[in-house]
Formats: C-alpha cells, sequence, structure tokens
C-alpha cells in the first residue's frame, strides 16, 4: 500500500535538550538544576482560588483574547511599572503561555523568505518557529563572558528582507540584563526601518542588585513597532499551568490574534478568574526580586569551593559557570558527565546556538529550595 511521502519542516530538530537532560536527570536519580522550573509549590491562596472560581461555574470557554478583569489587571500593572497603559481591549491578548505568545507572533507576520535576527545564545523555540513559516534566521552571537549585544553587527544585518528582531531580557540562559542605553541605541537602530521587535520579558520580575527591568513598554518608539510576551509561570512558580500574555499595539494585537484565535483560541477560564483576584495584592510579584536573589547569593556562596566558576548573573533564575579549568571535553558531554557522576544535571550552552559553541560553559537553574541548592553545591566540591 502506498505510503504517504511529506518533507519534514523541521529536518534538522529533535528532542529539546531540556527534555533530554531532564530525563538523564530522572535515569540517574541526579539533583535537577537543568530544566527551568521551581521545586516549589505556588501559592496555595492562588490554588484556592482556583478552585473556588471552578466551584462557581467558570468553567467554559473565555473570551478568545482573554478574560477582561485580568486585562485590566495587566494594564494597571504595567502603568505602574512601566509608565505606559496598554488599553485592555485592543492590546492586551491572554495566551496558552509565553511560547505560544512567541510562535503566534512569529506565525502572524513572518512570510517565507522573511530574515528574522537571532541574538544567540538564545532560547530554543525561537529559531524553529520561524523555519516552520518558511522564514530565514540571522543569528548574530553574544559573546562570553559578558553576552552584550554587538549594535554593530545588528545594524548590519538588517536589510529589505529583515522582517524581525528577537530580544530576551533579562536573558535565558546567560542571566543578562538589557539597560536603559541598550534600549535607546536599539531604538536608533531600527528608527528607519521596517522591521519588527519581539521582545522576550518572561523574567520581567528577576532582576537583581536593585537594578530595574527595562521593559520595551517604557520606550514608546520601540513599542510602536513591538510585540512583548510575558508568563504567569514564571512569575507565580507555575510553569505547568501555561498561561502568559502577549502585549502590542492595536494594529499588531489584531494581526496577532488572527493567528491566536485559530491556534488556541482561549486559555483556561478559571485560572484565568484565579490570576486576576490574586494580583490585587502586587507585593506578590514586587518581593520576586529578592525572593529570588536570596537563592542566586546562596548558590554562589554554596559554590565557593566548586572548581566551576560563575559568570555574573544580573536576573532570570539561570547561572552559567565555566568548566575550563577541570575539562576540556565539548559542553554536552560534560553536562552528562555532571548528572551520571557528580549527580547533578545541567544544561549544556551549546544548543542555544546555530552552529554551536565552545565556551565551555553549563546553566544551573537555582529556582529550588535552599535544600536542595545546598545538596547540589556538595556533589559539585571536588
Amino acid at each position: 500500500m502506498p505510503q504517504p511521502t511529506f518533507s519534514s519542516k523541521l529536518p534538522d530538530t529533535g528532542t529539546t535538550i531540556f527534555s533530554v537532560m531532564s530525563g538523564l536527570a530522572n535515569k540517574h536519580q541526579a539533583i535537577n538544576l537543568s530544566q527551568g522550573f521551581p521545586n516549589f509549590d505556588c501559592d496555595p491562596a492562588l490554588q484556592e482560588l482556583v478552585y473556588r472560581h471552578m466551584q462557581l461555574g467558570h468553567n467554559q470557554y473565555a473570551p478568545m483574547p482573554g478574560l477582561p478583569a485580568l486585562r485590566e489587571k495587566l494594564a494597571t500593572k504595567a502603568k505602574s511599572l512601566y509608565g505606559y497603559f496598554p488599553q485592555p481591549e485592543t492590546e492586551i491578548t491572554i495566551t496558552a503561555g509565553a511560547t505560544q505568545a512567541l510562535f503566534t507572533a512569529i506565525a502572524a507576520f513572518v512570510q517565507p523568505g522573511d530574515e528574522v535576527i537571532l541574538l544567540e545564545p538564545a532560547y530554543d523555540s525561537y529559531k524553529p518557529a520561524v523555519q516552520v513559516q518558511g522564514g530565514i534566521p540571522v543569528a548574530i552571537p553574544l559573546e562570553a563572558p559578558h553576552f552584550r549585544p554587538d549594535f554593530d553587527r545588528i545594524r548590519s544585518a538588517i536589510n529589505d528582507k529583515t522582517r524581525m528582531l528577537i530580544i530576551n531580557t533579562p536573558h535565558n540562559p546567560t542571566g543578562t540584563v538589557w539597560s536603559r542605553e541598550d534600549m535607546e541605541t536599539l531604538a536608533e537602530i531600527l528608527r528607519d526601518t521596517k522591521v519588527l521587535l519581539l521582545s522576550d520579558e518572561v523574567y520581567e520580575h528577576l532582576v537583581y542588585d536593585d537594578n530595574p527591568h527595562q521593559s520595551v513598554l517604557r520606550f514608546r518608539e520601540l513599542y510602536e513597532r513591538s510585540l512583548i510576551t510575558y508568563s504567569f509561570g514564571k512569575t507565580f512558580h507555575n510553569t505547568g499551568w501555561k498561561v502568559g500574555y502577549c502585549i502590542a499595539p492595536p494594529t499588531l494585537t489584531a494581526e496577532f490574534r488572527k493567528v491566536h484565535q485559530f491556534n488556541v483560541f482561549s486559555v483556561n477560564t478559571p485560572i484565568q478568574y484565579a490570576l486576576a483576584d490574586f494580583m490585587e495584592n502586587p507585593d506578590v510579584y514586587l518581593s520576586l526580586p529578592g525572593f529570588y536573589q536570596q537563592k542566586r547569593d546562596f548558590f554562589a556562596e554554596a559554590m565557593k569551593e566548586s572548581p566551576l566558576r560563575p559568570l555574573p548573573c544580573q536576573g532570570t533564575y539561570f547561572q552559567l559557570y565555566d568548566y575550563s579549568a577541570v575539562s576540556d571535553i565539548d559542553d554536552l558531554a560534560f553536562a552528562e558527565w555532571l548528572t551520571t557522576e557528580a549527580g547533578v544535571a545541567a544544561i549544556p550552552l551549546s544548543p542555544f546556538y546555530s552552529a554551536g559553541s565552545d565556551a565551555k560553559l553549563v546553566r544551573f537553574c537555582f529556582a529550588k529550595t535552599e535544600e536542595v541548592l545546598a545538596q547540589a553545591a556538595e556533589k559539585l566540591i571536588w
């Protein structure tokens, strides 16, 4: 019998490194500091709110753009933090996680043959999302150890085919944070172009040492060409709920929703009601910088006697470590060795690059209890 034939849209894409390393950690019962999720639960009060709204019968479809009450709360939050009040009806869309928001933004605007600039190392969903739409990823490396954006290379990469530039601040996996000067320089570069900006800001509340998060919402000139994605999962310690949102000007939001309505249509209703209620108290998210900075500093102190050397971490809940003083094997092999022999799972940096990397760096997630971080550090001292 004839079998259907097809050409893969992602012929070089396999299982993500996050699944690979978490699977290896489970197999060898290693402490999992690889995949980016907390090992502690979200607030019981938020869980109770979800149950309450289920009991109240809020179990059918939510409006396609998201629950109006939740979008109102997000607009108020944006105004308070970044000085801009996005209109809830026309500028905010609730999504099934930030990754869906990223994919939908790319699908809505990238046509076959369009070029999309990626700053690498980059979150691994960006490139395949571009490729599925027939777009052409254009990778610009961020050089270790500081991973600062190379604005000269960004400027040089822009041409008539450039449709979009994707940025991420605070940055996964490096922990770097864009400054006000960075954003102003980017605005100057994009000023006379038609390039769209997709800004991944899922770690907006995880910025340390009293530095503010420089959201694109602070920069009106940039915002007029931007789609910005956020994550409730990163903010409220419930990554498995997969709820996020996208803020964009009305004309961009209208196009975004054309795809969103057929990609997902609407997002979990009782959770949206619960989040709207839970956001009455802004202290919950305003306290996050201090909460995670304490974990960053605890892990750094516990690792002082390790031969692995930390790089600066300005934001996110990830810490890069340089292992070049102890081994010259590639980072995937080293991450596997850490998991199977040292008993701690990490993520190698090279999968975040299109062409790989030999920077001898691995990423640890410190969104864990102090007990787990201390146990991991003990295993990493030899």
